[in-house]
């Protein structure tokens, strides 16, 4: 199974960001558009025990199943197998999951861009998310391309975050002051 390597920024300034990025030769090869991400698992938690993460996630008008296998297997960087398909029908499929005793522990919806250079390989991406608890850029590639990219955008390594979203989601509501929904069932996309 291939590998993904990733690593998530949080964004402080989106208009230097964006700038910095046509300064670096990236554009948009995936216009801005809406993703809906649902995380299942068993009512025992298991897949999140074991490090797994089970997403359906609905964008564009099709649905893709994704499933992370194994735990972070480094400090700095987010790294597991990563298997994905392209489903039908997302919502039979999670009647199919419910059936199979599997439910939905947590839903997070975002808006993407993703960038990249002309002729960009599939292995190096750039996706700048815009989520209600912030905004992200996810570098997922080779450690060397994330380390430099990364630098020339004026990050460095104690800026990654290798935390998933409904994470970084509860801990915005912790620091509001706020009690998060998701501390008995939190989950890493």
């Amino acid at each position: 199974m291939p590998h993904e390597i990733e690593v998530k920024l949080e964004v402080r300034n989106p208009r230097v960001l964006k700038r910095r990025l046509v300064e670096l030769g990236l554009r948009a090869i995936h216009p801005r558009r809406f993703e809906s991400n649902r995380l299942y698992d068993f009512v025992d938690g298991r897949l999140r025990k074991a490090g797994w993460v089970l997403r359906l996630r609905f964008a564009e008008g099709g649905y893709l199943l994704t499933l992370k296998c194994g735990p972070v297997a480094s400090p700095s960087y987010k790294v597991r197998q990563e298997v994905e398909t392209q489903i039908g029908n997302g919502e039979r499929l999670s009647r199919i999951l419910q059936m199979l005793g599997v439910r939905e522990t947590f839903r997070y919806e975002r808006y993407r861009t993703v960038y990249g250079h002309r002729g960009s390989s599939g292995t190096r991406q750039l996706a700048y998310d815009e989520t209600p608890f912030g905004n992200y850029i996810e570098l997922e590639g080779p450690r060397r391309w994330i380390d430099q990219t990364a630098g020339q955008l004026g990050y460095q390594r104690s800026d990654y975050i290798t935390l998933g979203y409904p994470t970084l989601y509860s801990m915005r509501r912790k620091r509001r002051g706020r009690p998060s929904k998701l501390l008995s069932r939190v989950h890493e996309a």
